[in-house]
């Protein structure tokens, strides 16, 4: 069976299973000693704004589902993936969350930053953890976002790290333009970025331009960072536009070297470009590609093998997916191991207590850890390079 029809029939097969449980099904967190399926939440982005790496991450964790509970499950019960797309539609997202509070699930999988963040004070007033594709800076604060946790360095943390490599690489001095998607998952790391500049004292210049959706090129936005005099721009951004970026680049005959944060710094950003025009790119990935050849990598590398499914059709971000429901799946363990009743709140005390969960060198510098006073995962990411076509790893875990 291909990826992508493997993919599709964990999706029905989830499908269903909301399907059910609206009608009257729902496992809930159950005793220590039930034996009903665990249900989490999933809100994904397939088919909006940002579903070219949306549908991925979403594969790869219904594939983690798929995987674990063909290996038992957590602690001898399913678990019970509720997946649906929200289309990138902050309202759509909302009405998918209060499905799944009557559907009793015991934990979340978001996806954006707009709507993780809308849902921040619903999720803490309902105490269930959730975890999302977002990095936004705020929800490592459990102050301010009791029940979100961040397993990755926050885009403020990948934009400070991108602006210590750009330091060293142009010697002080460069001039940085900043691409960043037009709305709070875009916006996240701006100010950040000229307040760590600031703090550094780093020799920098810094200005920012919102990418207008749906644009067909980005000859404009270059247009003003040349005059800027900017020889590095930043893409915190998805790979299709950053994509396009490198091309308007290469065409134009620019000095210039991208610096894609996380959403843009994998695969998708090199074959959509193209190889000549991602060549020499620079990637900031939190989560290590096949590619780099983890540890971590071994229980994907089984399950694709024993599903027919080519490792060439697994990038970053499907690996994200997988380590994002993984790391929420540990989190549940920990929390049944206590013997207490599986809830919310039983399992945000255990993500938090547990201490370092290890990825096998995928995650970062290969360690996740939450604690009470933080919700930020890790502060360390690969920095990777495209050469002929790949992703090559230059810095195994750049940390501030």
């Amino acid at each position: 069976m291909s990826a992508r029809n493997r993919t599709l029939a964990v999706a029905m097969a989830a499908a269903s299973a909301l399907a059910l449980s609206a009608c009257g099904g729902g496992g809930g967190g159950g005793g220590a000693d039930s034996d009903e399926p665990i249900p989490i939440g999933m809100i994904a982005d397939l088919t909006g704004a940002t579903g070219d790496v949306g549908t991925p991450y979403n594969e790869g964790m219904l594939a983690y589902v798929d995987w674990r509970n063909e290996e038992g499950g957590i602690d001898g019960r399913q678990i019970e993936a509720l997946s649906n797309d929200y289309a990138y539609e902050v309202p759509k997202a909302e009405q998918l969350y209060k499905q799944y509070i009557n559907d009793g699930v015991v934990a979340v999988q978001g996806w954006g930053t707009g709507d993780t963040e809308a849902l921040s004070a619903s999720v803490g007033k309902d105490e269930l953890p959730f975890m999302s594709g977002s990095f936004a800076e705020p929800l490592t604060d459990p102050e301010e976002a009791p029940y979100n946790f961040i397993i990755a360095p926050t885009y403020s943390d990948q934009m400070r790290i991108a602006l210590n490599w750009i330091e060293e690489d142009s010697g002080g001095g460069g001039e940085v333009a900043v691409f960043h998607h037009d709305s709070p998952f875009g916006e996240a790391p701006v100010g950040d970025g000229q307040t760590w500049i600031d703090e550094e004292g780093l020799d920098l210049g810094y200005e920012s331009y919102a990418m207008p959706s749906g644009s067909q090129n980005y000859v404009g936005l270059l247009s003003q960072a040349k005059d800027q005099g900017a020889k590095y721009v930043v893409i915190q951004n998805v790979a299709s536009p950053a994509a396009l970026v490198a091309k308007d680049i290469a065409a134009q005959n620019l000095d210039m070297k991208i610096v894609c944060l996380n959403w843009c710094g994998n695969e998708l950003f090199i074959d959509s470009a193209g190889d000549k025009a991602a060549e020499g790119h620079i990637l900031i990935q939190p989560f290590a590609p096949l590619s780099a050849e983890k540890e971590g990598h071994a229980p994907i590398k089984e399950y694709a093998e024993a599903n027919n499914i080519d490792t060439a059709d697994i990038g970053a971000a499907w690996v994200q997916g997988w380590y994002a429901m993984d790391i929420m799946a540990q989190g549940i363990e920990e929390a049944m191991a206590s013997g207490d009743e599986l809830t919310g709140a039983s399992i945000r005390e255990a993500l938090e207590t547990m201490g370092a969960i290890d990825t096998g060198g995928v995650v970062g510098d290969g360690t996740v850890e939450f604690s009470a006073d933080s919700h930020r995962g890790s502060t360390a990411t690969g920095i990777y390079e495209a050469q002929d076509g790949a992703m090559v790893e230059i810095d195994p875990d750049a940390s501030l």
